[in-house]
């Protein structure tokens, strides 16, 4: 194995301990609350997708859902006619999916498997989508390439992240701050004291990276906080105050060149 492989292949692991762990404390828990949604709502300020309009119209398009987790997004998009796959690396998320399917009769295929090496075939997918999943735990020079392997010409990938900004004004355990704390260039892996590793990217290199695998840029919708947000207290690393002024998050929507 490669240095690179072999460097991914312990971030996976570590990644899928810390979303046990999660699962175990939160995500199990709030399953049935996220599979009840009437419709998706993008980031941690719950923009209605109604009011963004990201994905459009996904009946009938075959779906992948990459670093699904408890499945939510798979589910909401199901039960709009859409032929969801989900990927995951943390078994015990997948159980959770697995439980909430039983208890909705909402069913689709669910893969224990990298984001950045699914095992689906080439050019199987409408639509690939990431919330929060691939687009923040897997290397983007992983997962880019596959998305791009999985979609069909014409295909879109939308995927949903932390902002640029709000990754570069982040300490280690305070909120985002009204000044820079990490440099940008050079932005790439990030271990964090909880024990999660992420990949963030400045704006260039995802537009470089996008391209280079045969994308074209539709969208870059960036998150306002609403005026009546208030400070979550799981994702308190970012206020409401300031995720008034910046965007703490973005979504990507980009299409594959036919």
């Amino acid at each position: 194995m490669d240095s690179s492989r072999e460097q991914a292949a312990l971030d996976a692991a570590r990644n899928a301990a810390y979303w046990t762990k999660s699962n175990a404390e939160y995500t199990d828990e709030n399953a049935s609350t996220n599979w009840a949604l009437d419709e998706i709502c993008w980031g941690i300020w719950g923009i209605d997708e109604s009011e963004l309009n990201v994905l459009g119209d996904v009946a009938g398009l075959d779906v992948v859902e990459l670093g699904c987790g408890t499945a939510y997004v798979s589910a909401w998009l199901a039960r709009l006619g859409a032929r969801p796959t989900g990927v995951d690396i943390t078994p015990a998320q997948l159980d959770t999916a697995r439980r909430m399917m039983a208890e909705t009769g909402t069913r689709f295929p669910l893969i224990e498997a990298d984001a950045g090496e699914t095992g689906l075939p080439d050019a199987s997918a409408d639509l690939v989508v990431s919330e929060y999943g691939a687009s923040i735990w897997a290397d983007p020079y992983r997962w880019i390439p596959e998305a791009a392997r999985l979609l069909r010409p014409g295909g879109r990938l939308v995927f949903l992240r932390n902002s640029t900004l709000v990754i570069l004004c982040s300490g280690d355990e305070e909120p985002a701050t009204e000044r820079l704390v990490h440099a940008q260039f050079g932005m790439h892996r990030f271990e964090w004291p909880e024990g999660g590793v992420e990949f963030h990217l400045p704006h260039g290199k995802w537009i470089e990276l996008l391209r280079a695998n045969g994308f074209e840029i539709e969208r870059l919708v960036e998150i306002q906080a609403p005026a009546d947000a208030e400070t979550h207290d799981r994702y308190s690393y970012v206020t409401a105050d300031w995720a008034r002024k910046w965007p703490c998050e973005e979504i990507w929507v980009a299409r594959k060149r036919a």
